[in-house]
């Protein structure tokens, strides 16, 4: 294993077609975002292009970039970092996140039809599966995918963007506490698909207000 300590099996491939500094870039972003790359790791520049298998150009660039979203630290002669988030960061985005998916579930119960709560319902219990499985990696996968469909059934095309711009990061913060939340956050799925199915907005806004607000204090309790 080299040093940058990527888990067999970790690297995505690289889609075709498309520029390659963009392709290195989404790797490398997905490497971060399921901790396959670990807040504070160093980032050798000749090895992840070893281990993507292009040159250390594209590899350079698409650091550069991560620094510039906050992703990655570039620190003068010492290199690249996975940044490491503070608790006030977390906790900003953890909150704007619950503002947000609190509207799309009201806006989900007014509007959902038949076939997108059979889809919730079937995220679900693919859900379940995983957390009974202890399949960390999927479970936050399949989580992050029935929280897009609740935006997606919102209908609101402007919610789906800002909360598209926040997806990565909720996915990142959630990634360490997968396991802490386990079966519960899907029960709360359950409610919230319910409430959903029932057309009550004002029970579907106050379940994923609940239900975000413990995602946030478990992340706030994950070393504790």
């Amino acid at each position: 294993m080299l040093s940058t300590g990527l888990p067999q099996g970790a690297v995505p491939k690289l889609e075709r077609p498309g520029p390659l500094r963009d392709r290195v870039y989404e790797a490398l972003l997905e490497l971060i975002t399921t901790r396959a790359l670990q807040p504070g790791q160093h980032l050798v520049e000749s090895e992840l292009a070893g281990h993507l298998g292009v040159s250390r150009q594209p590899v350079r660039e698409a650091l550069q970039r991560l620094n510039t979203e906050g992703w990655v630290d570039l620190r003068p002669a010492q290199g690249a970092f996975v940044h490491e988030p503070t608790e006030e960061e977390a906790d900003q985005l953890l909150t704007v996140r619950t503002l947000l998916e609190a509207e799309a579930a009201r806006l989900a119960a007014a509007h959902a039809d038949s076939a997108g709560i059979a889809a919730l319902e079937e995220l679900c219990a693919q859900g379940e599966q995983a957390v009974a499985a202890d399949e960390v990696d999927a479970a936050v996968a399949l989580n992050a995918r029935f929280h897009t469909k609740v935006m997606e059934l919102a209908g609101n095309t402007v919610l789906a963007e800002l909360a598209a711009q926040v997806d990565r990061r909720v996915r990142w913060y959630y990634t360490p506490i997968a396991r802490q939340r386990g079966h519960q956050s899907w029960i709360e799925h359950r409610g919230l698909i319910a409430a959903i199915t029932d057309r009550d907005e004002a029970r579907a806004t106050q379940l994923m207000r609940e239900h975000t607000e413990h995602t946030r204090r478990s992340y706030h309790q994950r070393a504790q």
